[in-house]
């Protein structure tokens, strides 16, 4: 019985020896992939006449990336179920001293099996934001490229419609002044409506001790009035002359 549990054991260890050898040689080899996509240029395969031409193109290595990330995962789920059957084999060992020793080779392979699963999570992550970066690259170049390439009328009228987009945006920024300026004109008058009311409560209570300045304050408010109505007509004569300019 003990010969059959450790032959068992053993036999455990063997598959999972195995899997990390296989599993090192992928990383490895996964690793290379990625280090060779960074220097492999566009994703489209073409590069300048002075560069050297890659062995693999882009679409090849996404091929070779998505088959190597399978087959590593596969392989991790298969060490992790056999270092499951360690471990409930080493719960159930049954004397102290052995369960010790099973317990330390397991904790080896659980901490093998960790750092090849960072690894690999850590690989595929740069792989990924390495592609994702051609892809940008590659779509960047095809729009100037495009633009480049375009009828002399297709330019033209990409560059009326800049010149218009600046135009609407210098509008809106004047607008903004506009509104701005009125604000400000808005919020001094009713500051002065304020002091001139105070003034004329003053002046009214003059008037009622002086009936003699009574007089003189009646055209001091008929000149006042006018002002006021000289002064709106002007400010609102110069907002529709900027809103005109403004769209014109």
């Amino acid at each position: 019985m003990a010969a059959g549990s450790s032959n068992y054991w053993e036999d455990l260890r063997k598959q999972a020896r195995q899997l990390e050898n296989e599993l090192d040689l992928k990383l490895v080899s996964f690793s290379k992939l990625c280090t060779s996509y960074s220097h492999s240029g566009p994703r489209d395969g073409r590069r300048d006449s002075s560069d050297t031409t890659p062995l693999l193109n882009g679409s090849t290595q996404d091929h070779m990336f998505e088959t190597m990330a399978v087959e590593i995962e596969q392989l991790l789920t298969k060490l992790t179920g056999v270092n499951d059957k360690m471990a409930e084999y080493s719960s159930t060992a049954g004397m102290t001293s052995v369960n010790a020793a099973l317990m330390h080779t397991l904790q080896r392979h659980r901490d093998i099996l960790q750092d090849y699963t960072h690894e690999f999570h850590k690989t595929k992550a740069n792989f990924q934001a390495i592609r994702e970066r051609e892809d940008l690259l590659g779509s960047v170049r095809k729009d100037i490229e495009s633009y480049k390439t375009g009828s002399g009328v297709n330019n033209r009228r990409t560059e009326l419609f800049l010149k218009e987009h600046e135009h609407l945006r210098s509008s809106d920024r004047l607008i903004e002044e506009t509104i701005s300026i009125a604000m400000a004109t808005k919020e001094n008058m009713t500051s002065q409506r304020g002091f001139l009311k105070s003034i004329q409560s003053r002046m009214n209570t003059l008037a009622n001790r002086f009936p003699a300045v009574n007089n003189l304050i009646q055209r001091i408010n008929l000149r006042k009035r006018r002002d006021s109505l000289i002064l709106g007509a002007v400010i609102g004569i110069c907002t529709i002359l900027l809103l005109l300019y403004a769209f014109h």
